[in-house]
């Protein structure tokens, strides 16, 4: 594997899509240092993990300008900031903990790794938003969505405290970007698969659609994350930006519109969508990133 002289520090490594995304980052070249609470859960992944509680400004700061591993030891000089931060650490939904505590946790880690990047110099942020800001996901009650597809450019108004907090994020993020001239993006992750979960899962959600309501009938694959914080880390000078981190199509086994006019008949659709389209729009990362799926579900899902 060839270095490409860049390195990330990658906050929530060892969590379900980091594990899948840190691979996927060293495979394109970068050197990569995980913060997390446990370690990594591949020991031949060769990730190096510093215990870092993400709530303590002086453990961020101090993880910031650390060494990746003893062989940076062997180098000229101390190391610097890294080229980019990804923040993926987060308590990972609600009923975990308590909602206050889940609060204090995801926001304040949030703002500590914010701050402390630009602080330092880094130019490169990503952090992790979520799709439960479009108000289904977690929302009391069978909620609808205001309209379909959903884009960055929706009004969104979440009432439960996992959403609450993720856009809490972002406007942090919103406000760094403009405070130190630096490219802050969120990427508002839709319900991440591992490779193994299409074959356990892929055939409830095709037989049963009303239970993926609360995710859009779409998904990101864990894989296809990594390629999107690549092509984030390359793509400079947007300064604070949204993304929808969706894979290309809708999890159904017919077309995108008679899918929604059927499941969601209350809900306007705004523009013409693509035939398949996932309802939680990935455009502006196809067009803005060039972002191109390599894992659509079809390929390890054949509905009967």
């Amino acid at each position: 594997m060839t270095s490409n002289g860049k390195r990330i520090v990658f906050t929530g490594g060892s969590g379900k899509a980091g594990r899948h995304v840190i691979p996927e980052l060293k495979k394109r070249g970068y050197e990569v240092l995980n913060l997390d609470l446990t370690d990594f859960p591949d020991p031949s992944a060769g990730v190096s993990t510093l215990k870092t509680d993400l709530t303590d400004s002086g453990q961020v700061f101090n993880a910031l300008t650390s060494h990746y591993g003893f062989s940076d030891y062997e180098k000229p000089s101390i190391p610097g900031p890294p080229d980019a931060v990804v923040h993926f650490a987060a308590y990972a939904r609600n009923l975990l903990v308590p909602d206050n505590e889940l609060w204090r946790g995801n926001v304040t880690s949030t703002y500590n790794v914010i701050e402390a990047a630009c602080k330092l110099g880094v130019r490169k942020i990503i952090i992790a938003s979520s799709e439960t800001t479009y108000e289904v996901c977690f929302g009391q009650g069978d909620l609808d969505y205001t309209s379909f597809p959903l884009d960055e450019d929706t009004d969104v108004n979440p009432m439960d405290t996992y959403a609450i907090s993720k856009l809490t994020g972002e406007r942090v993020a919103r406000g760094f970007a403009r405070r130190f001239d630096a490219d802050i993006y969120a990427l508002r992750i839709g319900n991440v698969i591992e490779p193994h979960e299409y074959e356990r899962d892929f055939p409830k959600y095709i037989n049963e659609p009303q239970v993926r309501k609360r995710n859009a009938w779409s998904y990101i694959d864990a894989r296809d994350l990594g390629q999107i914080c690549d092509l984030c880390v390359k793509k400079d000078g947007l300064g604070f930006q949204v993304f929808n981190a969706t894979n290309d199509t809708i999890t159904a086994t017919f077309p995108t519109r008679q899918f929604l006019e059927q499941y969601c008949p209350n809900t306007p659709i705004t523009r013409e969508m693509g035939e398949w389209e996932a309802p939680l729009s990935n455009r502006k990362i196809r067009e803005v990133l060039g972002f191109k799926e390599e894992h659509n579900w079809r390929q390890y899902y054949q509905p009967h």
